[in-house]
């Protein structure tokens, strides 16, 4: 319980931090960066997974209430960047895996599952049972969030002069209470029944779905407040902090490196495909940066929330991405770590 309380703390020194010099996005990356820097110090640090799966909660709604009939008619159009989306998987993986293995030294099972863009906890999960190294997994993954959610304000600020300042919502008291309440109804039905059903990213997807539905038949006319949306992004950037408590100077050196490494290889990638999408048209360029960084979904909810960009489409990406990582990974590891035949 220490831990946890040095964390709160910590997290709310970044956030003041971070409103005083007027940096980009306090609420998030203002606790990210104080507890990455008191881990690595080796302040003792812990999160609370239940708090943070229901801060998650937060941004299912916030997708879902946007999911309106208008909005859901406009799916189909996106099947031209969505196929992009497996390729945009193979292509990490052709680059990741030898990375990891030939230049970092890491077995198979651990390079491959360092590799995969999909979510955290499934990745160390299937990697472990695969033989990798789990403390290395959670690493790199964490390295790979962290990056990925710290550089994209900067980028978006820099190339399309984002507003990363505006509200996230409108305020709590200017939503009637009758549409705070169905928003929390969502939230907790919408996550047991996922949770119930097994699905995958169910704290998010399963509000999202009841949200939704809600939306369409109208009784459902708002985003959760800003004061919500903000507390989500304290809780998310602080479990990302978090996951760097106990490191050592060791895998500071081999796996945070090869971290950084396998980050810059996963910009200049989706670079890559941001450019194709924007020069042939499929969709703005911060939209499509949005879509295809290889980042937390949840943390590139809120920042497609903040900028105001097409959040169905962004989350229909990572979505997209996070499902074909996990059903395919485990199937896809076997095949290329098979002995050969005889």
């Amino acid at each position: 319980m220490k831990a946890v309380t040095i964390a709160f703390v910590v997290a709310g020194i970044g956030v003041a931090v971070f409103l005083k010099l007027q940096l980009p996005l306090p609420w998030l990356l203002g606790p990210i960066c104080a507890c990455l820097l008191a881990a690595l110090l080796r302040v003792p640090l812990a999160g609370v997974a239940s708090v943070n799966d229901g801060m998650r909660t937060i941004l299912g709604v916030a997708v879902g209430a946007t999911l309106t009939p208008t909005v859901l008619a406009s799916l189909p159009a996106m099947w031209p960047t969505l196929a992009l989306v497996p390729v945009m998987i193979i292509a990490v993986g052709c680059v990741g895996v030898p990375y990891f293995q030939r230049l970092c030294g890491y077995d198979f099972p651990t390079a491959y599952y360092a590799t995969m863009p999909g979510g955290l906890q499934d990745m160390i999960l299937f990697g472990e049972e695969a033989g990798a190294n789990p403390r290395t997994l959670s690493l790199i993954h964490a390295t790979r969030v962290l990056v990925i959610v710290a550089s994209l304000p900067f980028l978006m600020k820099g190339i399309w002069a984002a507003d990363l300042t505006r509200a996230p919502g409108a305020p709590a008291t200017s939503i009637p209470l009758i549409e705070l309440g169905v928003m929390t109804v969502c939230a907790i039905v919408g996550w047991r029944l996922a949770k119930w059903a097994g699905m995958f990213g169910a704290s998010i997807l399963g509000p999202l779905i009841v949200a939704a539905v809600c939306a369409m038949t109208g009784l459902l006319h708002h985003r959760p407040p800003a004061e919500a949306i903000w507390a989500a992004q304290f809780f998310i950037g602080m479990g990302i902090g978090c996951k760097y408590a106990g490191v050592t100077l060791a895998e500071v050196r081999k796996d945070l490196v090869a971290g950084l490494g396998f980050c810059a290889l996963l910009i200049l990638l989706t670079v890559v495909f941001v450019e194709v999408i924007y020069n042939l048209g499929l969709a703005s360029g911060m939209e499509a940066l949005l879509a295809f960084a290889p980042g937390g979904q949840a943390e590139l909810t809120v920042l497609a929330l903040i900028v105001g960009a097409d959040v169905a489409f962004v989350v229909a990406h990572h979505m997209l991405r996070i499902f074909m990582v996990i059903l395919g990974a485990p199937v896809a590891a076997k095949l290329f770590n098979a002995p050969p035949p005889g």
